[in-house]
């Protein structure tokens, strides 16, 4: 008996159900858990297999062999990244950002905007691109340069807007009051979140720093706690807030403006 992490690199797998495949009853192995970009997921049936999974599969050698046949198991195959699902998201959640959503009593329509409208087209490509023959997986090398380098053209492009004006704008007027009113809503409730979420629900810390990142929508935060931690705990707590805290903002802001008017 051995054990052993297939990789599922065959295009026609992307998208079944890990029950459809019958390793147990066709080959006699049995999979004890799936790896999906460093997380170790149970091994339902009803859990859908991706391109780049590492099944970890437990029964004699010559049928692990077959079943690395079946899935693909070939590692080149994953240093291609799919730079067209990107740039399918990239366009459709461009569009879906610039459709204006109506809703009653308010004068102007609400937009999600380039950040909203890409961050729903990437949610639904992640969960349903199998049925569009997408394959979402992309090279972790591909991944990390895409995240720096979005995260560094987002810092100079707010910088490059915001600096011209800056030392004129705190200085005049009540700019530095209007720093602090800033600072105390910013400050204030991630400590009074960080604090009970830690002490209460006892959250892993690095994963409440990417929480407390994502709450506040703040890439550069994401960025410091990546290379804090050295793990993905911070990544995950991100996603896991960032869609639902990013929604009402934009939404929120804009029905703020809209019902002031």
């Amino acid at each position: 008996m051995v054990s052993r992490r297939i990789l599922v690199t065959k295009s026609e797998i992307n998208g079944k159900k890990l029950g459809s495949m019958h390793f147990r009853g066709m080959y006699g192995v049995n999979v004890t858990r799936v790896n999906r970009s460093g997380m170790d997921l149970f091994a339902d049936p009803n859990l859908v297999l991706q391109v780049g999974d590492r099944v970890m599969v437990v029964g004699q050698q010559d049928a692990v062999e077959r079943v690395a046949g079946v899935l693909g198991n070939q590692l080149k195959r994953l240093d291609t990244p799919n730079i067209v699902t990107i740039f399918v998201g990239i366009f459709l959640g461009i569009l879906l950002g610039s459709l204006p959503i109506a809703f009653p009593g308010m004068p102007t329509p609400v937009k999600l905007g380039l950040a909203g409208g890409p961050l729903v087209v990437a949610i639904l490509i992640g969960r349903f691109g199998y049925k569009l023959k997408l394959v979402t997986y992309t090279t972790m090398s591909a991944n990390m340069m895409l995240r720096e380098i979005g995260i560094v053209l987002f810092l100079a492009s707010v910088g490059i807007e915001a600096g011209e004006h800056f030392v004129q704008t705190v200085v005049e007027g009540d700019g530095l009051l209007y720093v602090g009113y800033g600072f105390l809503i910013t400050v204030i409730p991630l400590m009074l979140v960080g604090i009970f979420a830690r002490w209460y629900y006892k959250i892993n810390y690095f994963t409440l720093m990417g929480l407390l990142a994502g709450s506040t929508t703040d890439p550069p935060a994401l960025a410091y706690s990546n290379q804090a931690s050295g793990n993905d705990a911070p990544s995950v707590g991100y996603s896991t807030v960032y869609p639902l805290s990013m929604f009402l903002r934009i939404i929120a802001g804009q029905m703020i403006l809209l019902a002031m008017l």
